[in-house]
């Protein structure tokens, strides 16, 4: 007993020390929770400081039901009703594309039918955590894409639930088609039950596990999940189902803020150990047959992303850059791939699920923030023909929706043909730009002058916009960003 407990906390420490490593370099801890599971578990040669992995399986149960309780109390109903249509046709297409690619490339492995579903989720589903991190760590939550990134990953959370419910009946080995038919209806059916819990006994609900006391309204908070979370277990319908419907219920009472901030803590404590144990059961003599398939895999989804990430930018008058970050920032998989894993393993499917996902998480984990980071490159050559507008010389810069400039427009049409200066002094120009204060003219900063850029600099005006023909775009010098024009003022909107 001792034993078991100095090995655990052993492994435990290690684990949060890799994952302070991995902030340090700007990765997300999940990767090394896995990693610290996988290095020091039964199934890597070397020390074992948990032999048994399975006697973490309450323990790690824990952590998954309150990793989805705590999405369920902080996701955001009444933002998703009230989106506009946009937003869910380009989450449509983000799902719809790489679920798709996912169950295509899942049934080319020939491993089985259901395993094929598994891969599709676990390919499908990007970790809403790792991409909420980039957009901070990358200073991006002012762009103009950040709003499309983050509905999307509130959209694919909401299908995360209506996933589970179609997967849970196809884990469950029923016996004959009319039986699958059975499950599947029971597991949206109280899927249903629980939505009706929300929308009608959520006060309810709220007063039942209310307390002025913090200790006392946190026990009765784990009580209530991890009770839920059994009868949805008892019924045929997955605990994870359970745990994050019950945290939409508590999501409309008058406590959700401290619910949240009480949960917290232990999300992250026992979400650690779920992540741990599950690298824990990975054999690492395994991986090496997985490699390829893995590789194919992060290609696949690389592609897909970008796909999706130029139809969010056509959906949303987005340039180039603002595409790439699209696609690039929501590439991370983790939490939700890892849970289909543990799904499908305690199922009795394929064994090489295990280490196929494992390994595909690690090394998106690596190359996500990494591709997010200098998604420019990628701008550079995606072409105009799919975009709106002509964003030919600004495709590589950031569009941003926070420019505090916008008082300083007076002037925003001009007829100027020629740069002044440059006629004045005999020399060639290569584009045109005008001062939106003052309705100067000036050539661009790929001119030999850069008449523009010297006229910010002696007065301090900074927001320009391109004479260019088909070009609709303003600059602002001081954010060193692209400004979004009104809704409706040209064609590229």
């Amino acid at each position: 007993m001792h034993a078991d407990l100095v090995g655990f906390g052993a492994l435990v420490l290690i684990a949060g020390l890799l994952a302070r490593f991995g902030r340090r370099i700007n990765l997300p801890t999940v990767p090394f929770f896995m990693l610290a599971g996988i290095l020091l578990g039964p199934g890597t040669p070397g020390p074992v400081l948990v032999p048994h992995p399975e006697d973490l399986g309450l323990l790690a149960s824990l952590g998954l039901v309150l990793l989805l309780f705590h999405l369920g109390v902080e996701f955001p109903v009444e933002q998703v009703i009230g989106s506009g249509k946009r937003l869910f046709v380009a989450a449509g297409a983000y799902i719809a594309l790489n679920i798709g690619a996912g169950l295509l490339f899942g049934f080319a492995l020939g491993w089985g039918g259901y395993e094929a579903f598994v891969i599709a989720g676990a390919l499908g589903i990007s970790s809403s955590a790792i991409a909420t991190k980039l957009l901070i760590e990358l200073r991006r939550l002012a762009n103009a894409e950040t709003p499309v990134i983050l509905g999307i990953i509130v959209i694919e959370d909401l299908f995360l639930a209506l996933y589970l419910a179609l997967l849970s009946p196809l884990l469950s080995g029923a016996g004959s088609a009319g039986e699958l038919a059975l499950r599947i209806g029971l597991s949206f059916g109280y899927l249903v039950v629980l939505f009706a819990v929300a929308r009608y006994g959520a006060r309810l609900v709220g007063r039942i596990i209310d307390s002025n006391e913090d200790e006392l309204l946190a026990i009765l908070m784990v009580g209530l999940v991890v009770l839920v979370a059994g009868i949805s277990a008892e019924i045929g319908v997955s605990d994870a189902i359970g745990a994050l419907m019950i945290g939409l219920v508590v999501s409309r009472t008058p406590i959700r803020e401290r619910v949240e901030r009480l949960v917290l803590p232990l999300r992250d404590v026992f979400a650690a150990v779920f992540f741990v144990a599950f690298g824990l059961s990975i054999n690492v003599s395994a991986i090496g047959s997985v490699a390829l398939p893995v590789l194919l895999a992060v290609l696949l989804t690389v592609v897909t992303n970008v796909l999706a990430g130029l139809i969010a930018g056509r959906l949303f008058g987005l340039n180039q850059r603002g595409a790439a970050n699209v696609g690039l920032t929501v590439l991370g998989r983790g939490e939700f791939s890892l849970i289909l894993a543990t799904l499908a393993l305690a199922a009795g499917l394929d064994a090489r699920l295990g280490p196929f996902i494992a390994l595909y998480v690690l090394v998106l984990a690596v190359t996500s923030p990494l591709l997010a980071a200098n998604s420019r490159y990628l701008a550079r050559i995606i072409p105009d023909r799919f975009l709106h507008g002509n964003w030919r010389y600004v495709r590589e810069e950031t569009m941003s929706t926070a420019c505090t400039h916008l008082d300083r427009i007076n002037i925003t049409e001009s007829d100027a043909e020629a740069c002044p200066q440059c006629v004045e002094s005999g020399d060639d120009w290569v584009q045109l730009r005008m001062c939106l204060t003052c309705g100067a003219v000036g050539c661009c900063s790929d001119s030999v002058n850069s008449h523009a850029e010297e006229h910010y600099r002696q007065t301090g005006h900074p927001l320009i916009r391109s004479l260019e023909p088909g070009e609709h775009w303003r600059y602002c010098y001081i954010d060193g960003a692209l400004v979004r024009e009104p809704m409706g003022a040209t064609r590229g909107e």
